[in-house]
């Protein structure tokens, strides 16, 4: 829980050429699951912006450095890493180091499949993996959305098994290739 004191997260996207290259954020980390999945409903919302992932879906890393011109109180990046298939495929062992906090893909309205049909609708997958064998679990989010804010599916949650969806298993796979 968020104290009164305590500094906001703060998103802004990133974009160049007229495309979403990832978020930078500011002030904190989101420090549970319900405020990552704050942070993936504005991701899912831009996704959901005609040509802001004009190669499809696309993952993203999280990294915990900022560049050195970043805005005050930056504590970090999501950055676009590339495809799983086409123009700029993800390579093997992409991910292995260092092993990011967390990985998400965003698929835009014409990857997604949308679970209400008169909603054009893009979606999001968050992984935050976890370390089972030490107690301590994968937590997951997943958004589906339009770019005005609609909300058309959301979850959230703790303990996971990676396997149980496609996305989780595919992120999964990537963090551990």
């Amino acid at each position: 829980m968020e104290e009164e004191n305590e500094p906001k997260v703060e998103v802004a996207p990133i974009q160049a050429d007229g495309a979403l290259r990832g978020f930078i954020i500011v002030g904190r980390w989101p420090e549970d699951t319900v405020e990552w999945t704050h942070f993936l409903l504005l991701a899912v919302r831009i996704a959901a912006v005609p040509h802001m992932l004009p190669h499809g879906s696309t993952v993203f890393r999280v990294v915990e450095d900022v560049p050195a011109k970043a805005p005050e109180h930056s504590v970090g990046l999501v950055l676009a890493e590339g495809q799983f298939v086409g123009d700029h495929p993800l390579r093997p062992g992409q991910f292995a180091d260092p092993v990011p906090p967390g990985l998400a893909v965003l698929h835009p309205p014409s990857s997604t499949v949308a679970s209400l049909p008169e909603y054009e609708t893009a979606s999001g997958c968050l992984l935050l993996p976890g370390l089972p064998h030490l107690g301590l679990a994968h937590r997951a989010a997943w958004i589906e959305a339009d770019r005005r804010g609609t909300v058309t599916r959301l979850a959230a949650v703790d303990g996971i098994d990676p396997e149980d969806d496609a996305d989780t298993a595919a992120l999964s796979l990537l963090l551990a290739s």
